[in-house]
């Protein structure tokens, strides 16, 4: 450990200890000699202004009481492992959303890769060591989702157009931004539509000439946000209508129990050794694409009704396979 993760690490256990911690610890936490912690202690005392006080009893050192929660290290003082995570984090957006925020993180990018090239020996850091694999990428204006991205923030309405893909027509639609959520790979704004008095999901990859509106953004409630955004399976929002259960058989069990499918979720082992899933939904759509997946392994047992669509859309899909090979 060199003297910068050192002070990093000494500043951290001592803001974070109720009380002195013995000479004795320190060296064995920061893994260097009684006299370089003394050394450290100094520094940080002197040089950056840290309320260090020692304990003669214990021999020991703790910040003051009073000014623990308020003193912080000036500038940017981050370990060799935050930055390494901060390089991943950057990774897996450039790798699950191509383009998008390219030339915003760059700076940054370089500025982590500067500060561990200053802490390390090593100056190229091989990112194709962190594999990201995206699934159903779809592709996002970067001019949008900064402006999305910025009336969210700054809590301003936006005006935008947006291509539906059930009609696939344009429409203009004012809205207050509540969230902007990340779910399965792609981006969406949650907002409160004011033309329809509603919350609605819209899909970034569908909105277009976003405008930031001067007016503040009306705020709803998390709890109503909740409520109604999470109260169905899925993306799809609005309250749930009903439950679906799904049984699994035993080999697929083993994976499903270990999944989470909605916060609300109700499992439990079947005794021969199937699993049985609980989930409430508003619109069907996406669980019955869920369940699909696995095939012969997932039959949906209620509500009748659902079982039946399910029912239709296999024998349709099925019906597609009967006509003589092309």
């Amino acid at each position: 450990m060199d003297r910068l993760e050192r002070i990093v690490t000494l500043h951290r256990l001592l803001k974070q200890s109720r009380y002195p911690i013995a000479q004795q610890r320190l060296s064995e936490e920061l893994g260097c000699s009684r006299a370089t912690v003394y050394r450290d202690i100094a520094y940080l005392r002197d040089a950056l202004g840290a309320p260090i006080e020692s304990d003669a009893e214990q021999s020991g050192f703790a910040y003051a009481r009073g000014e623990a929660d308020t003193f912080e290290l000036p500038g940017l003082w981050l370990s060799s492992e935050e930055l390494h995570a901060l390089l991943a984090v950057q990774q897996l957006l450039t790798r699950t959303s191509p383009g998008l925020l390219t030339s915003s993180l760059a700076p940054l990018r370089n500025r982590i890769e500067k500060l561990l090239a200053n802490q390390t020996t090593q100056k190229q850091w091989p990112l194709e060591r962190i594999r990201v694999i995206g699934s159903g990428v779809r592709e996002v204006d970067e001019a949008a989702f900064r402006n999305v991205a910025t009336a969210v923030l700054e809590r301003q309405k936006l005006r935008f157009r947006y291509r539906a893909r059930t009609s696939d027509q344009d429409t203009l639609r004012m809205v207050s931004p509540q969230r902007l959520t990340r779910y399965r790979d792609n981006w969406y704004l949650d907002a409160f539509d004011h033309e329809r008095e509603a919350l609605r999901s819209f899909a970034l990859d569908r909105i277009r000439e976003v405008t930031i509106l001067e007016d503040r953004a009306t705020d709803l409630p998390e709890a109503e946000l909740d409520a109604h955004l999470g109260g169905g399976y899925g993306i799809f929002s609005g309250p749930a209508k009903a439950w679906a259960t799904i049984v699994f058989s035993e080999r697929a069990a083993r994976w499903v129990a270990d999944e989470h499918w909605h916060s609300r979720q109700e499992g439990r082992r079947l005794t021969d050794g199937r699993y049985e899933l609980r989930v409430p939904y508003s619109n069907a759509r996406e669980l019955m694409m869920d369940v699909l997946r696995y095939g012969p392994d997932a039959e949906i047992t209620a509500p009748p009704a659902l079982r039946e669509e399910i029912k239709i859309l296999l024998g349709l899909a099925l019906s597609g396979y009967k006509s003589a090979t092309i």
